[in-house]
């Protein structure tokens, strides 16, 4: 199951839920289709986040700021 969640809610609210049932967030940006995308650091935060969450999640696909950083090694490194 995947550890990265899409939700109906500000990063700022997804942060004190977080902080109130102790689910380890790794990252948290706000989504320009609308909500935010929160990756947790364990699966099984994740999981009860969703269930959690459940009237809030986001299905399908959804558009990510352009400033978010991918984790991808620079061209000039990558094997050809």
């Amino acid at each position: 199951m995947s550890r990265a969640i899409h939700v109906q809610a500000t990063p700022d609210m997804i942060e004190a839920i977080c902080r109130k049932h102790a689910y380890r967030i790794s990252t948290v940006e706000p989504l320009d289709s609308g909500g935010s995308r929160v990756v947790m650091l364990d699966p099984r935060d994740a999981e009860a986040f969703r269930v959690l969450m459940k009237g809030k999640l986001i299905a399908g696909t959804v558009a990510r700021s352009s400033s978010h950083i991918a984790r991808q090694l620079p061209p000039s490194t990558r094997w050809r």
